[in-house]
């Protein structure tokens, strides 16, 4: 029975180590020279929730006789394992009297319980003077205006005029500029329907009114014949439209097989009856030459004409040198200011530096 409570006791007694709590103190130098500060770190390890009081240590204070605390920072968390944490708070300390000093442990207290952190040593020790020749230490010396140095300043100085001179440079180019009418020449973009998509639409058109079923004959001829007619005009390049029919079929033989026009002069005939002689036609006739004219259409049409004209202006002579002009003024413009901007900024640059602002 008593063994198997000891080995309880051990178990417990395992399991609560890792939870104690520990203060561990530590300086990042244990060599000074006199004068010269060190940091002291006290750290506290604890369970999260307990309260830790660090010792209460003020600036000018002694932490041992000799030793003097500078400054107190702030206390620093970190969590570790198994619900720990870690506390620290570093002390700034310094000596001015070359010894080897004991310093006492530190001590946390954490709820309401006081632990130790070991104790440290401090070594301070002396500058080293040269007490043989006194008369070479000097008083500190007074504030000191550089000298005025003209190689320094020149070229900043003469970058400075250069800029002057870019920038009523590009004032009087841009007064020029300004006083000088500008030429405008626009290019004009005209886009063209083809020829048999045009004469096509209007065929369309004509057929959805419905003009050749029973209707104005002579308008139908009319309307058809002035399709063919613009159709024959853009397409081959005829004057059809002040021709006369006989004069259309005496220029198509030139420009195509007479197998493609025939039907078209027994239109064009049919056309001048309907139109001059007040002819009267059926509609079959009708249906059939609006039919030839799209045949012919589908026959002769071309997909390869371009659709699209770009109009150019013709300026005279002294309106293309006025506009090359005006490019070459603002073209000397921009590069000026591009080089006056970046002079200006190196002068700014180089002036603050040898000012020392």
């Amino acid at each position: 029975m008593k063994k198997s409570f000891l080995i309880l006791l051990l178990a417990v007694a395992a399991l609560q180590a890792p939870a104690q709590v520990t203060v561990e103190a530590m300086l990042d130098s244990v060599t000074i020279f006199i004068g010269q500060q060190t940091g002291l770190t006290l750290s506290v390890n604890l369970k999260e929730g307990q309260e830790a009081v660090f010792p209460n240590l003020e600036p000018r204070q002694e932490l041992a006789p000799g030793v003097e605390v500078i400054d107190v920072a702030g206390c620093d968390t970190s969590r570790l394992d198994n619900k720990m944490m870690r506390l620290s708070r570093k002390y700034t300390i310094t000596s001015f009297e070359d010894s080897l000093y004991y310093l006492p442990p530190m001590v946390v207290n954490v709820d309401g319980k006081d632990y130790e952190s070991k104790n440290l040593a401090l070594k301070v020790i002396p500058v080293e003077v040269d007490t043989l020749h006194p008369n070479q230490f000097f008083p500190p010396k007074g504030i000191q205006d550089n000298p005025f140095m003209w190689s320094e300043w020149r070229l900043p100085f003469w970058l400075s005029v250069l800029v002057v001179l870019l920038a009523a440079l590009v004032y009087y180019l841009y007064i020029r500029l300004k006083d000088n009418k500008p030429i405008i020449s626009k290019i004009r973009i005209i886009r063209h329907m083809p020829p048999h998509q045009k004469a096509m639409k209007e065929i369309q058109r004509i057929k959805a009114e419905g003009i050749g079923q029973g209707g104005d004959q002579k308008e139908y001829y009319t309307r058809l014949t002035d399709a063919l007619r613009t159709y024959l005009e853009e397409r081959f390049g005829i004057n059809a439209m002040e021709m006369t029919s006989g004069e259309i079929i005496e220029q198509l033989r030139k420009v195509e097989d007479q197998s493609k026009f025939l039907e078209l002069k027994q239109l064009f005939e049919t056309a001048d009856l309907v139109k001059f002689a007040k002819f009267s036609t059926v509609l079959d006739d009708n249906d059939r030459d609006m039919a030839n004219v799209v045949e012919f259409i589908q026959t002769t049409k071309r997909e390869d004409l371009p659709t699209v004209e770009k109009i150019k202006p013709n300026l005279t002579e002294s309106e293309k040198r006025s506009k090359r002009s005006r490019i070459i003024i603002k073209t000397i413009i921009t590069i000026a200011s591009i080089v006056g901007i970046g002079c200006l900024a190196w002068v700014t640059w180089t002036v603050w530096g040898l000012l020392g602002l």
